[in-house]
């Protein structure tokens, strides 16, 4: 009979074991889920930035130097949309800028213009005015 008690004894602790991993766990569970509705929501602009791609970013602070109340909007609205999964895809720069002009905000963009001379690539503005000072020189 002590063999039979010892064994129940073992089982019980066995038991006892599992039960108090099960507790811990689920405590740290409660815990993870309580840290994830303390901290704050995420800063809209900063989701759109983590979703923009090629010369997206420059897309962006071109339209929110140049109109800086109608991109806050357009920002928040963005995400939203990706935060419920209707945007999904990478922006890239041309969508974004296809964007804004679709609703007539004409967010101006620098154009630089490279030709190649030497195997390098040089800027147009820098070829013409290197060419007009080697005609002087003549």
């Amino acid at each position: 009979m002590s063999e039979e008690d010892s064994e129940l004894e073992r089982l019980k602790a066995k038991r006892l074991a599992e039960m108090q991993k099960n507790i811990s766990s689920k405590q740290e569970i409660e815990k993870t889920q309580e840290l994830a509705k303390e901290t704050p929501p995420e800063n809209p602009r900063d989701l759109l930035v983590n979703q923009l791609g090629f010369r997206g970013l420059e897309v962006l602070e071109n339209a929110e130097s140049q109109f800086p109340n109608e991109t806050k909007i357009i920002v928040v609205k963005l995400s939203e949309l990706i935060k419920t999964g209707e945007i999904n895809e990478v922006i890239d720069g041309g969508k974004l800028l296809t964007l804004f002009r679709s609703i007539e905000l004409s967010v101006r963009m620098p154009t630089k213009i490279n030709i190649e001379q030497d195997g390098k690539f040089v800027s147009l503005s820098d070829k013409l005015s290197n060419k007009s000072s080697d005609d002087s020189d003549e």
